[in-house]
């Protein structure tokens, strides 16, 4: 590990990013020695208290995320909302999801991990309370972009706070089962709405979702901050003690790992180690990660294009197309999220041997398959639909939880919540203008034409698929390329 670290304190030095490092050389060895000790603590029981809570949180993110295509079947009758009105209204969260993402990224490696997720939640948490005390379109409109805000901050910070726990041995599946969260959320999100909202009425899924946020919030902020970021940030003192509680707790737990020595090495990596330089959002479209950046975009736009456009209006169309009764339609909408989680533990425990890629250009191509046979005329029939449809966004959305594993493994760790952030204010866009377009198509072009745009993304997502960079499961430093 060491001869790979070094290889690109070479190749940073040359790219001028670390020509005026202040840091002392025995800063820098400590800092290495800081490092390799982290990464060679296996999962412990600090690991799992810090995924329990954080998970918690992206919990809550999916429940709020997910609301408002359980209850829209209802507001549609009582406020007599249009089509375009529908596709706003859904556009709305995601909209404020991608100023979120973009605001609260740069904070994240700013003032830290911990903290930035812990503001995120809050503000999600109070503004799902402020959904259920509105009483019109336009008020609701408004709350749901500003708790968007809130949502779009917390799975990106998340994400990257999870990824720089682990070591890279097995990080593949266990950040998976993590990820498997959010997919969890929204199963249970339909699953509640299914069984409440017909009888307790539409706030009754933005109190469920608020209250116990603020409690969660509270818990965020009492978490360790990750000690990648603060050994980036030459806050020392403040990483030892964090990691040896890690330590600590795989002694406790009777683990078998070998303990890096404590001493600094004779040969200290400064690109890794020492004090890590601001970083710009220029800095993603540099020569150096110009096509990876690019192709991660695409990616994101694409997978969360078709997944969330299927997630939000399935609801709806099954009770205002198909003419469903409320509660059949809930619950069929409810079964595409059982198809996702069921899938994604599959791929959790294959990730690591198939790799991201691979999964990635199968999922695309075979979403593209069932949502081409949908536009062919598989939507012309209820049971096709519910059979095809529920397939189709359990394979697309499984990529969506990979694409949060893969991307914080290509930047490292001074620029990895920036990029993760940008990636994911692309899932924003896609998820916004998806919904939208999707209302003015359904009263003008028909069903099919829907599902045809769908199948043509997904083609797209697979063809981006084939350029990603296979980590197995290593972050950029850990490489030496």
């Amino acid at each position: 590990m060491h001869d790979n670290t070094i290889t690109l304190a070479a190749s940073a030095t040359a790219a001028g990013l670390e020509a005026h490092d202040p840091t002392p050389a025995s800063d820098s060895g400590r800092a290495a020695a800081l490092t390799a000790r982290f990464e060679a603590i296996p999962f412990t029981p600090w690991h799992r208290r810090a995924r329990i809570v954080m998970g918690s949180a992206t919990f809550l993110d999916a429940f709020d995320a997910l609301s408002l295509a359980f209850v829209l079947p209802i507001l549609i009758k009582l406020w007599e909302l249009s089509p375009a009105q529908i596709g706003w209204m859904i556009a709305a969260s995601y909209i404020g999801q991608l100023l979120g993402a973009l605001l609260f990224s740069r904070l994240a490696e700013s003032f830290g991990r911990v903290p930035t997720a812990a503001a995120a939640t809050a503000l999600m948490s109070v503004m799902g309370l402020a959904c259920a005390l509105t009483g019109n379109f336009q008020m609701l409109f408004l709350c749901r972009l500003i708790q968007g805000i809130g949502v779009g901050g917390e799975m990106p910070v998340a994400a990257t706070y999870i990824s720089e726990l682990l070591r890279a041995k097995g990080r593949g599946r266990y950040f998976m089962l993590y990820e498997m969260i959010f997919p969890v959320g929204l199963m249970i999100t339909g699953q509640v709405g299914t069984l409440l909202v017909p009888i307790l009425g539409w706030t009754s899924l933005f109190f469920i979702g608020g209250i116990p946020g603020l409690v969660i919030a509270y818990l965020l902020y009492r978490l360790p901050e990750s000690p990648r970021w603060l050994i980036g940030q030459q806050r020392l003192d403040e990483a030892e003690a964090i990691i040896r509680q890690a330590e600590a707790s795989a002694r406790k737990a009777k683990l078998d790992y070998q303990q890096e020595p404590q001493s600094a090495p004779e040969a200290p990596a400064p690109a890794q180690v020492a004090r890590q330089p601001r970083s710009r959002w220029s800095e993603l479209l540099s020569p150096r990660f110009r096509v990876r950046t690019l192709i991660a975009w695409v990616l994101w736009a694409s997978s969360f294009f078709v997944a969330n456009s299927l997630n939000n209006w399935m609801p709806t169309l099954y009770h205002t197309v198909y003419k469903l009764e409320l509660g059949s339609a809930l619950r069929a909408a409810s079964m595409t999220n059982v198809a996702q989680v069921a899938i994604l533990l599959v791929c959790a425990f294959c990730i690591d041997r198939i790799g991201r890629r691979t999964w990635a250009i199968v999922s695309f191509l075979v979403g593209a398959a069932l949502l081409s046979a949908l536009a062919a005329g598989g939507a012309g029939q209820l049971w096709s639909l519910i059979v095809l449809a529920t397939l189709a966004y359990g394979v697309v959305g499984s990529i969506n939880a990979v694409l949060y594993l893969y991307t914080p493994e290509i930047y490292p760790t001074r620029m990895r919540a920036i990029g993760t952030g940008l990636a994911t204010s692309w899932l924003r866009i896609a998820s916004a203008v998806g919904p939208t377009t999707v209302g003015y198509m359904v009263g003008t072009q028909g069903i099919n034409s829907v599902f045809m745009m769908f199948a043509i993304v997904a083609a797209i997502g697979a063809v981006a698929a084939i350029g990603m960079i296979e980590t197995g499961g290593r972050r950029l430093e850990e490489t030496s390329s």
